[in-house]
This record gives C-alpha cells, structure tokens and sequence, in this order.
C-alpha cells in the first residue's frame, strides 16, 4: 500500500443503523437496522486497484442474494470469527483427522430483531468457497409470547445465546438451532448489552454492569456485589483481567475484575472530556502495544493506545495495568 493512501474514505453504505457487525474470513455480517441481515465480501478492501473495496453485488449473472430482510435487526453474532466451514467435517475426515463434529449451531448467523425476536440464518453458503450459490433465507423465527420484544443485543456461549431485551435478560437454548427453547428470563431494567468470559456473564442495564455466574449455563445466578454503578453504560469488552465500559458522558469505563465479585474502577477516560459520548468499544493489540477503539457517537471513532514501551514498563506481561492515551 502507498504510504498515503487513506483507507477513512472506504465507506459502506447500509439501508438502517448498524448494531452489531462481525467479521469472519472475508466476509463482514451485519445488523442493520430496517435493513434487515446483511453479509458484505470485503476481501479487496486494502486493494487499491478494485474499484469496490467492499461488494454487496452479485457474484454471477444468475444473482444472488446476501440479505435476509427483517423489520429491526439490532444485533447479530456468530459462534465462531474463525473462517470456518462445517460442511467439511465428515464422518471420513473426523476419522482421519481425528476431529470432533461441528455443533449443528456453527452453521448459523444468530441476529436479533426488536420487533421480530429471534432469526437464524444459514450462512454455510460464504464458507464454501462457491460465489455462485450465495443465496441466504431464514431458517427460524422466534419470538414465543413476545418475550423477545425489543430485543437489542445477543452474546453467544455454547449454545447459549444471551439476549437483551425489554423483558431484560432472555437466555435462549440452541442446542438444537431449528427449535429455539427459552432456558430462563432474568428482568433488568433496560437491559443493554452483555459479554461473557469463562464463568461469568457481565449485563449493562439502566444501574450499571450486573455480574452474573453461568457455571451453568442455563440459568445465570446474580452475584449483586459484583456490580459496578454507573449511569449510562452501554456496551461492553472483556480483554483478561479488565473490563472496558462504554459509558457515554463518563467516556470509557476500564473496570479491574481480576476478582470478578469485587471488580475495581481502574479509570473513568475522557481525553479531557472530548471523549463524552461512548457508546462501544473494542480491545486489539498491535505489536507491543494494546489499543481499544472506541465508538464515541456524536464525535465519531476514537483511538487509545493503552499499552506502549513508554507507558507501561510491563508492556509484557500478562494483563498489564491499562494507561489510557488518545491517539
């Protein structure tokens, strides 16, 4: 790549407001909105001799089609950001590779919908490496006594997923994709959005972050003094020992939860209060260094370097103690 090349002019324009996104391969999935589940090839996007760095047209003269039409899609997740394709997992190459089968839920893009409930959709078609075939449909919709209603965001483990919703915590059992079951509804005040890491489940609600114990998996168990007062997180992202809070006014929220029942604020960051309006963000390292991307609304996409040889002498350790600088 040219050294001044711009990759902030690669846009995407999308038919609703974008909730959630995954990338997987080359492929990006999306939530958006009033535009239902969309599935964009960004394979070309630090191409700079392909004129459309990230396709929403057909693939084959034939057509095809990469969405799947909804009235709210909030939100969407796959069990897997690993370019999988469980097709390939025979019964003659599980015995030749010694390989455990693929969970029947791998196959499937699980999106929330604030009006529709629960929709899964097959994607197996973007992993096959046939463009011809990319045709994508729902295969259930699920929204059982509207328990679903305002459904906003959904966290997968196992094959669990973890929903949002105006009921508060939805946990819905997939362990068999085609027949949703609902395990358990927990009710929280404006439940927002959730994350999971090993055996602990963190939910942001109108009080805060709640902290909840799924050992077993069905049936969270709230831990009350493991929650964390604020009063307007949003989304959440777990990296080891810490937990990074988007919390709007109050900017990003870096919570220590080495001791998950007795979590500490580490920092409240808001680069001098131009940071004021976080509503995600997301952890990545680089090299020796750690970042976290913070979707800050009205002012758009900020970058922290949290980590660096300079800030954080223990830049290598385990779970360094995070130091916050705007980039």
């Amino acid at each position: 790549t040219h050294p001044t090349e711009d990759f902030r002019n690669i846009t995407q324009g999308t038919r609703g407001a974008v909730g959630c996104l995954q990338m997987r391969g080359e492929y990006m999935f999306v939530a958006e909105g009033r535009g239902g589940f969309a599935v964009y090839d960004i394979a070309s996007v630090a191409n700079k001799g392909f004129s459309d760095r990230i396709v929403s047209a057909p693939f084959s003269p034939l057509g095809n089609n990469a969405r799947v039409r909804s009235r709210n899609a909030t939100c969407m997740a796959l069990p897997t950001n690993q370019p999988i394709n469980p097709e390939r997992n025979t019964a003659v190459m599980r015995t030749i590779n010694q390989e455990q089968p693929f969970h029947p839920l791998y196959n499937y893009a699980v999106v929330t919908d604030a009006e529709e409930g629960l929709i899964l959709v097959n994607v197996n078609t973007f992993a096959d490496g046939e463009l011809r075939n990319n045709n994508l449909s729902r295969t259930v919709t699920w929204n059982e006594n509207d328990v679903l209603h305002g459904a906003r965001h959904v966290t997968l483990a196992g094959h669990y997923a973890y929903i949002t919703a105006d009921a508060g915590l939805v946990v819905m059992d997939l362990d068999n994709p085609e027949s949703p079951r609902l395990s358990t509804v927990i009710p929280l005040t404006d439940a927002r959005a959730s994350a999971v890491q090993f055996r602990y489940l963190w939910v942001s609600d109108a009080e805060g972050v709640k902290l909840f114990d799924v050992t077993d998996l069905a049936t969270p168990r709230a831990v009350p003094e493991g929650t964390i007062l604020l009063a307007n997180a949003r989304k959440l992202y777990l990296a080891r020992t810490y937990l990074y809070i988007a919390a709007k006014d109050a900017g990003l929220v870096i919570a220590n939860v080495t001791r998950p029942a007795a979590p500490r604020i580490l920092t409240r960051f808001t680069a001098n209060d131009t940071l004021n309006d976080a509503e995600d963000v997301i952890v990545a390292t680089t090299n020796a260094s750690l970042f976290a991307y913070v979707a800050d609304g009205r002012n758009g996409v900020k970058v922290l370097q949290l980590t660096s040889p300079s800030s954080q002498p223990n830049f290598y350790g385990f779970s360094p103690e995070p130091r916050p600088e705007l980039i």
